[in-house]
């Protein structure tokens, strides 16, 4: 398994489209979501990840501090870290919360949604994709607060676009099985953006994913993440991507930010975490998937890195 694919698997993506919207200026969202915004769809979820593709029309998006954007058909705009954004026809006018809006509609399953002053008009699909937890996610402490991508800059744009209509169809049909169809799209979506703004980071960019487009450290990554209960060391890294001991460790340092078996121990510690809170496998079986020789060993590096013994976070973060 690639070391994107295993991030995502653990992290436990799931996503849901959930509104399809027509506004009509003059109108202005106030948007983040919320648990119980969320819950009716993903269920249980810690972080979770915004999006909207323009469908028809023109949307402008602000964020605190930041320029305003103007989006048209055919873009899409994410927000990874779940930031609250202003969008509509005229940032000035008074801001609806998106809590309001959803009040319109009825039951827990997609919506469709018509609201503003009867002028031209803007159509959206937006979703949201939900990890289980973010804390000690490289995927998502890489990413910026937006990520604004183009259609027609995708490969096979046509078959994207058209999967977005398909979507929008979908979502004011509201057949048996939506949610999951729907559900598949949203987490292809995200997939599709880390792709393009890995291939678009700027050269010198220092992070998880810019490590991804570094063939090196990439295939170390693939080592870690297709192998985390090995007992690596970065003499044996070396060997396995054919060069140097020290050109490995100052490389990795140099792009992920951390030396590789530090890498290894704090992506070891996440699995862990996750392992813990989503299922009822032995503390001794944990350790052994995660590379340690005994369940004091995992214990021990779990306290210190959590602050608690691994017995009493389960307790305390079983179904959070």
């Amino acid at each position: 398994m690639d070391a994107l694919s295993d991030v995502l698997r653990v992290a436990q993506l799931t996503g849901g489209v959930f509104l399809n919207a027509e506004f009509t200026a003059p109108w202005c969202l106030a948007a983040r979501m919320a648990p119980e915004l969320c819950a009716p769809l993903l269920g249980e979820a810690a972080h979770f990840v915004p999006y909207h593709y323009v469908l028809e029309g023109e949307l402008r998006v602000s964020l605190e501090e930041r320029e305003p954007l103007l989006l048209h058909a055919g873009e899409i705009i994410l927000f990874p870290r779940n930031d609250l954004h202003m969008m509509g026809s005229d940032l000035a006018v008074r801001a609806t919360s998106v809590k309001e809006i959803l009040r319109e509609c009825q039951g827990g399953g997609p919506h469709h949604i018509r609201h503003g002053g009867g002028g031209a008009a803007t159509r959206l699909v937006c979703g949201y994709l939900g990890f289980t937890s973010a804390r000690g996610n490289p995927v998502i402490a890489a990413l910026p607060a937006a990520i604004r991508i183009s259609v027609g800059s995708i490969g096979a744009a046509n078959w994207f676009r058209a999967m977005f209509e398909y979507a929008a169809r979908e979502v004011t049909a509201e057949q048996p099985g939506s949610a999951t169809v729907l559900g598949k799209i949203s987490e292809l979506l995200f997939v599709e953006a880390l792709r393009r703004h890995t291939m678009e980071l700027p050269d010198g960019e220092r992070n998880w994913l810019a490590g991804l487009r570094d063939k090196t450290v990439a295939r170390v990554l693939g080592l870690l993440h297709g192998d985390v209960s090995r007992t690596w060391d970065v003499e044996q890294l070396a060997g396995e991507v054919g060069v140097s001991r020290s050109a490995l460790a100052d490389r990795f340092r140099r792009v992920i930010g951390m030396p590789p078996m530090q890498y290894l121990a704090h992506w070891r510690m996440h699995v862990a975490a996750q392992t813990l809170k989503t299922t009822a496998a032995p503390l001794a079986r944990i350790a052994e998937q995660t590379g340690y020789e005994s369940e004091a060993a995992f214990s021990r590096a779990f306290k210190k890195s959590f602050g608690t013994a691994p017995a009493t976070w389960r307790r305390l973060n079983a179904g959070r």
